[in-house]
């Protein structure tokens, strides 16, 4: 699932489909490590998926001796997911992140510059009072 299934929509039809097949193939339910293996992808991933498609109802698991075995609970709330939208609001997101980072570097750089400064001045007032010590003498 690389750049088809990068949002929400895709991914849950791809999921449940992939749901669906396992089911057939095995003559029971799927584990999420199955679902995974279908779809190729990471099992964080598969995880990720499941939970937000049993957040929205529209899968449902059920724990055994076997493991979690994962049932399609009502496929037609998919349609309720926006399209295209998680992709967006992850993207809104990482701006974000990436603009206060670049604000707290610009505030540390600041504060650097600030204290070298600080530290220049300081050195420079020793040497002037280091001088006219000097100088008296």
């Amino acid at each position: 699932m690389e750049e088809k299934g990068k949002d929400l929509y895709s991914a849950a039809h791809l999921f449940v489909a992939a749901m669906r097949v396992c089911e057939y193939q095995m003559s029971s339910p799927p584990t999420i490590e199955d679902i995974s293996k279908m779809l190729a992808t990471s099992l964080e991933r598969s995880n990720y998926i499941y939970r937000k498609l049993k957040e929205l109802g529209v899968i449902d698991s059920a724990e055994g001796s076997y493991g979690n075995r994962l049932f399609v609970r009502d496929h037609l709330k998919i349609e309720e997911i926006p399209r295209d939208a998680n992709g967006t609001q992850f993207d809104e997101e990482l701006q974000k992140f990436k603009d206060s980072q670049k604000a707290l570097t610009e505030k540390i750089e600041t504060i650097q510059a600030q204290q070298a400064q600080k530290k220049k001045d300081l050195f420079a007032e020793m040497e002037k009072k280091l001088k006219q010590e000097l100088d008296k003498k």
